[in-house]
């Protein structure tokens, strides 16, 4: 796919307390924006990516009583003050800038997080995970921080882990020394060693991006969805629903099966899939910008 050929994106998302917990300290977020406006997306849609950049993005507050809730919210709320400025860059084609774009956005949600911690008892050690997408016509660039995770679906088959989980199973399991069960089990798979606020003094997130075509598909998750569902689980729920499923979102789909599972902690799952913009919409589209 050429990277200004404009292309339909479809998405779901959904975000469920589990069973054990009463509150909810998930957030995530759809929204759509360019150089005039910001328009927040509904749970399930379309919209061809011709003449404006989407976001989606997944935090998991921590912190007890509300303020994990609190915090998670935070990180989202951010996210749609800083971004849509951003917007002017992709226009005049400054690829580099997204790097600093998206370093600048976790360093502010990492600031405003200590600073609420430092001034107010109820907020002390607050802080969050995100796990943020950015597509713009051909390409999704990420930022990341935590155990939230990002997973890319190529049309040809397979499941890529894009995030890294920021602890020492992750880090075991990139160097192969441990399996998927081995880290599932393993009992400081729950100590992150980077995350936003949580009097965490320095972070340094992963930045990335990759190209993708019609066919290809994203899912962003918090840690919850990946206790109750293996990686080969989470491909096949998405490619290949069951007769009785196959008429359900794709988020639907992978909630529904994880609380099956497991449901100890709070779960989120947003699923982007992308395909050909149809005849009209490539007609009404504006000259699309290269990143």
């Amino acid at each position: 796919m050429n990277d200004s050929a404009p292309a339909t994106l479809h998405w779901s998302g959904l975000s469920h307390c589990g069973k054990v917990r009463t509150n909810n300290e998930d957030t995530f977020l759809a929204l759509t924006f360019d150089g005039h406006e910001l328009r927040y997306l509904g749970k399930i849609g379309e919209a061809t990516s011709s003449n404006a950049d989407f976001v989606f993005a997944v935090s998991d507050g921590m912190g007890g009583a509300k303020s994990g809730e609190f915090a998670s919210r935070i990180a989202i709320e951010k996210i749609t003050r800083l971004l849509p400025r951003a917007f002017r860059l992709s226009a005049l084609g400054m690829e580099s800038g997204f790097n600093d774009i998206l370093q600048e956005l976790f360093t502010a949600i990492h600031h405003e997080l200590l600073k609420l911690g430092q001034s107010y008892e109820e907020c002390a050690g607050m802080g969050a995970t995100l796990t943020l997408a950015w597509m713009t016509p051909g390409w999704l660039y990420f930022g990341h921080i935590g155990d939230s995770r990002l997973y890319y679906l190529p049309r040809g088959g397979g499941l890529q882990q894009l995030s890294h989980d920021h602890n020492q199973v992750g880090w075991l399991r990139r160097q192969g020394q441990i399996n998927e069960r081995e880290a599932r089990n393993h009992p400081r798979r729950n100590v992150l060693q980077q995350v936003l606020g949580a009097s965490t003094q320095y972070i340094d997130p992963q930045i990335g991006a990759v190209s993708f075509q019609p066919g290809d598909r994203f899912l962003i998750c918090s840690d919850g969805l990946i206790d109750g569902l293996w990686d080969h689980q989470i491909e096949e729920i998405i490619r290949n629903p069951r007769a009785d499923q196959v008429h359900e979102p794709a988020a639907t789909r992978l909630i529904t099966e994880a609380l099956e599972n497991s449901g100890r902690d709070n779960l989120t799952a947003l699923v982007i899939e992308v395909a050909a913009a149809t005849p009209a919409a490539k007609a009404a589209a504006r000259p699309a910008i290269n990143p």
